[in-house]
């Protein structure tokens, strides 16, 4: 099998594509928020069974569980009755079911790519095996997109703890209109990059035998690059609702923007900024914006995790309560079960739903998608479900827990040099 079957299998529109400076908004979309796997994988097993030409799929972890099964199936059976099928999990994410998943899709013509894989011990000695694929998007027909923090896998089961009798808390969103052309072209940027790791002999025989051996590297080309550049839009004050914009991090042109659009939307606030993430050790611009926004008389509150599945993580993100609540930062920890969403909403009519974390692994490694919403409406939702877990969540007092001291100066010096000498091991430069 070949990643490329010819010009007929390629799409005749143009992708909208994000600038790498900032979000490219477009309107008229339809955004809908999704609350788990439960509401996630019916929506995309709905869609994927309508298929009538292409289905692509990007995610960290494909697990082997009933979740994962049944998304399997749904591709399995589409692939069977002629829709074309691309699949791209990370070789770390996704390690322990590739075989399994490898065998739920043969012989159905559905092509699956390994981000990355570490099927061999020296693999982790390649260059940027840190850096990995940690995106959750799927787009069905160019017309049907999905972008948010879910992983394949059911929502009580943790990898790390076995199954739970609480759901982990977790969002994405269903999108229609014109962002989802940017989304399907980042999940055919990355399959194309993970395909031709696994096999580029293959794909350069079939160009050289091609009878337009040019035309066909030119569509390569297009493929491996991610998203970028300028669309034709109409001016933001001009676009219908609902706006929304498909955000990317990459190690490309685009190494920092979703950090700079958290950035610049915290430091626009003008009454409140609400953040979840499960995973948070923000750089000096992030915990000075949350600062600056706090001291100026912004409600600013974050939901961090209460139960905690990484020891590393719950530290990291503990050394920096003192500093941030001193400059009244309000911040809660969630306990009723895991937390692995990452959501924020800024004053009215700013919201994000996506795979990026508030830390140096998400903000400067790790290949991530947000979708940001400027609508009030779909903020108000977000926000009531923020409301809703904050008040089964512990608010933290500075007087009782995370006293500071040698201890917490200890413990803040000893997670800064971790994250330090982890991000040189994996190659980020510049200032975090």
């Amino acid at each position: 099998m070949t990643p490329e079957s010819g010009p007929a299998d390629e799409p005749q529109h143009q992708p909208l594509w994000p600038s790498p400076s900032g979000p490219d908004f477009t309107g008229g979309n339809d955004v809908r928020l999704l609350r788990g796997g439960d509401q996630l994988f019916p929506a995309q097993i709905e869609a994927i069974a309508a298929a009538r030409h292409e289905v692509w799929l990007a995610t960290y972890i494909f697990h082997n569980d009933i979740a994962g099964a049944q998304l399997a199936q749904a591709l399995r059976a589409a692939s069977l009755r002629g829709v074309r099928v691309r699949i791209v999990v990370d070789g770390f994410g996704s390690k322990q079911s590739l075989a399994w998943l490898t065998e739920q899709l043969e012989g159905s013509g559905a092509a699956l790519a390994v981000f990355r894989p570490i099927d061999r011990w020296w693999r982790w000695l390649q260059p940027g095996q840190l850096r990995r694929l940690h995106q959750k998007l799927c787009v069905v027909d160019g017309e049907v997109g999905f972008v948010g923090g879910i992983n394949i896998i059911d929502d009580r089961n943790d990898l790390n703890h076995g199954m739970c009798e609480q759901a982990r808390l977790d969002f994405a969103v269903g999108l229609r209109g014109a962002a989802v052309q940017a989304i399907e072209q980042a999940c055919r940027a990355v399959w194309t990059r993970a395909w031709l790791g696994r096999d580029f002999t293959e794909e350069l025989i079939a160009m050289v035998r091609s009878p337009a051996p040019i035309r066909r590297a030119r569509r390569l080309l297009k493929r491996l690059k991610m998203p970028g550049g300028k669309s034709d839009l109409t001016p933001d004050a001009w676009l219908p609702p609902m706006r929304a914009a498909f955000v990317l991090r990459d190690n490309l042109r685009r190494r920092r923007t979703i950090e700079h659009a958290y950035v610049h939307a915290i430091r626009s606030a003008r009454h409140r900024v609400d953040l979840i993430t499960p995973y948070f050790y923000p750089g000096h611009a992030f915990r000075n914006a949350l600062r600056d926004s706090a001291r100026r008389g912004v409600q600013v509150r974050l939901l961090l995790q209460g139960k905690v599945d990484y020891r590393i993580a719950g530290m990291a993100a503990s050394v920096l309560y003192e500093e941030l609540l001193r400059h009244g930062v309000r911040i809660y920890e969630y306990t009723p079960a895991f937390l692995h969403a990452k959501i924020a909403v800024v004053d009215d009519d700013w919201a994000t739903v996506g795979s990026s974390n508030i830390d140096p692994l998400s903000l400067l490694l790790n290949l991530e998608a947000n979708v940001i919403v400027q609508d009030p409406g779909f903020a108000r939702q977000l926000r009531e479900e923020f409301d809703a877990a904050l008040a089964v969540s512990l608010e933290v007092d500075a007087k009782h827990r995370h006293l500071p001291g040698w201890r917490g100066v200890l413990r803040r010096g000893l997670v800064a040099w971790v994250a330090y000498v982890y991000l040189r091991v994996a190659g980020a430069t510049g200032k975090y």
